[in-house]
């Protein structure tokens, strides 16, 4: 107790008679401090009202507990020191090398953009890690930070939790202030290189999944080694998701089933089917079970002890993903957006959508582009690095001007700080999407932004959500390089796609062109021939066959024209669609018909010379049939044939 009573002394506190008072009860109350720390946790944490008792005088003697931090003799556990709620350590009552510690993160933030009061914030950080690590939180490093995580995911299920903080909303309220001083401190950290990560804004989640251990660790196993394969954090979590997810619905309807191996293939079909009629997204659901069959496969084909003994999806079991057609954005829509994208405040939503609009690159390849990203070719033209993203490969594509000046903005915004390592490559480097020292999300650079410029430019739905999506930006350049006359390399490379299956899927008929063509059989006073030609010109059609033409017509293109049979006639059963009666054609097909009309004077005389009197017939009537076409389309023909 003197040598508390001196440091009181060399420290200048005020009231040293009550804190050194409050000290010498304390110690009456507990003799032995391995009792008070084995002691349930709210007769530890103590309270200030009635402020008598052996409870206020656990509460005020916080700043005894830590001298005795500070000198070594005691060490405290995370519960009590988040039950505590606040603890006051003026940064002058702490040694020399905390005091050093701390002044060099407030500069760290400084350099990376804070503003100076944000450093209290950080103080804060630092009391409730010196109380748990004394002289050592100089040391802190990612186990350290870890094990504070833990420990705060774990307070709220305690079950004294609430009768500590008195209600919910204070609990809550009180831990997430927490998390934010704590988010400042792991990020003055890792950019002064005293840890490996940065820090990870947590997003809270609706519910639980209910996993047992065993499955639990199955799916953590299984993680550890892709993640030693080199697979794709974010390829990994779908996995963990997926096995997540069948493991809850297990808990609930097969809640014997303890682990994987007692699994069938019918409790998987059953969880499948569970899906379907639940109404998840197919993309979700397609996503799952893709990734429930890889996963089984390979543990199995490891031979786990814990995995199914034999596979039980197929490739056949799996959904099969819709092909659509890729959504572009119209011109006019297209126009409006952009005016709208050029008025945000934050340059950094600003110049991810613009990047997004010229480049057609993909959402997280922006986000993480590096700051040196932008060079230019020989010719002055701009070009952008654009880093490894779904397909694995680094590429350099030209950029639009607008777009590079973007880039340039934010790169005079740069503050110096640490690189971030990359998912992909493995390669720390300078990130171009960073603000005070933490990467910006892509729900920030691209859905808050895209709320915020659809609001603006009157592209919303009923609901008021927006209308258009970042990727919608890629379709959009893919289907204008398309309808440009861009080679299929060309495209190809702008996208990053790895095969020509993948770009084939842009090279469709824009509306203007699908709706040229078609004006070409059905508008008025469209140029056709053939029997249907005089039910299309009086427009005798019934609505509910135009509207299958409007969506099919060039699904109906034969050799020399158009079958505009409908799905409810049936297959055509005419050899000779020339006579059809649903044949029609165009001027486009004169050239086909004449080459056919050729082939038929061809093939009739040949059938001359060898006496067959039918075939020569038949040729001859398809040969008339064609000249008839060809003069109601106006086409002059070649009679010395």
């Amino acid at each position: 107790m003197e040598a508390y009573a001196a440091h009181l002394r060399r420290a200048d506190l005020g009231n040293r008679t009550t804190r050194l008072r409050v000290a010498r009860k304390f110690v009456r109350l507990y003799p032995d401090l391995e009792v008070w720390r084995h002691a349930p946790l709210v007769e530890r944490l103590g309270s200030v009202d009635p402020r008598r008792g052996p409870a206020y005088c656990c509460a005020r003697v916080r700043p005894y507990l830590y001298f005795l931090i500070a000198t070594g003799r005691l060490v405290l556990d995370w519960p009590w020191i988040l039950g505590a709620q606040c603890h006051v350590l003026p940064m002058a009552t702490l040694p020399g090398p905390v005091q050093a510690f701390a002044a060099g993160l407030h500069e760290q933030l400084h350099r990376l953009g804070y503003p100076s009061p944000d450093g209290t914030k950080v103080e804060r950080a630092i009391g409730y890690f010196f109380v748990r690590h004394g002289h050592a939180v100089v040391e802190v490093g990612d186990d350290g930070l870890a094990a504070f995580a833990e420990a705060l995911a774990a307070f709220p299920k305690r079950e004294d939790a609430l009768a500590i903080f008195g209600s919910p909303e204070r609990l809550t309220a009180n831990l997430r202030d927490l998390r934010s001083s704590v988010f400042r401190f792991h990020t003055a950290l890792y950019h002064q290189g005293r840890v490996h990560q940065p820090p990870r804004r947590q997003v809270p989640r609706p519910g639980l999944l209910k996993v047992k251990p065993a499955m639990r660790d199955f799916i953590e196993r299984y993680a550890a080694a892709r993640l030693a394969q080199r697979s794709h954090p974010g390829t990994v979590d779908k996995f963990r998701n997926a096995g997540r997810h069948l493991a809850d619905w297990l808990a609930v309807h097969h809640p014997e089933i303890a682990s994987f191996a007692e699994l069938t293939r019918e409790m998987v079909l059953a969880y499948a089917a569970s899906q379907v009629s639940a109404g998840v997204n197919i993309e979700t659901h397609i996503g799952r079970m893709s990734s429930l069959a890889v996963l089984f496969r390979d543990t199995t084909a490891w031979e786990w002890a814990d995995a199914p003994a034999r596979p039980l999806l197929g490739h056949r079991d799996l959904p099969k993903r819709p092909n659509r057609v890729p959504r572009f954005i119209p011109a006019e829509e297209l126009g409006r957006l952009m005016e709208a994208i050029r008025t945000l405040d934050c340059p950094y939503q600003r110049a991810a959508l613009i990047i997004a609009r010229w480049s057609g690159a993909r959402r997280g390849e922006i986000r993480r582009l590096d700051l040196d990203c932008l060079d230019q070719y020989l010719d002055g033209t701009p070009r952008l690095r654009i880093p490894p993203g779904k397909t694995a490969t680094e590429r350099l594509i030209p950029l639009h001007p607008e777009a590079a000046q973007a880039i340039r903005e934010l790169q005079a915004l740069a503050l110096p700080s640490r690189g971030f390592r990359d998912d992909y490559s493995g390669r720390e480097s300078a990130r171009l999407f960073v603000r005070r020292g933490r990467r910006l999300s892509a729900f920030y650079l691209f859905e808050a932004a895209l709320q915020t410029a659809c609001e603006r430019a009157g592209l919303v739905d009923h609901a008021g959500r927006a209308t258009i999506t970042a990727h919608r930006f890629r379709h959009t350049v893919g289907t204008e390089l398309v309808e440009g006359g861009a080679r299929l390399h060309t495209v190809m490379k702008m996208l990053g796609h790895t095969s020509t299956g993948m770009t084939l899927v842009y090279a469709h008929l824009s509306d203007a062109t699908l709706r040229e063509e078609y004006l070409k059989v059905l508008g008025p006073g469209a140029q056709i021939a053939g029997p249907l030609a005089a039910t299309l010109r009086a427009g005798a059609m019934p609505p509910d066959s135009i509207a299958w033409l409007k969506a099919n017509f060039f699904r109906t293109e034969l050799e020399l024209g158009h079958c505009l049979r409908l799905p409810e006639e049936g297959p055509c059963e005419c050899d000779l669609y020339l006579t059809c009666a649903k044949f029609v054609t165009t001027p486009e097909y004169a050239p086909r018909l004449r080459e056919r009309r050729e082939r038929e004077i061809a093939l009739a005389e040949e059938a001359r010379e060898r006496g067959f009197a039918r075939e020569v017939e038949r040729h001859e009537c398809t040969r008339r049939r064609i000249e008839q076409l060809l003069v109601e389309l106006g086409e002059a023909i070649d009679s010395s044939l």
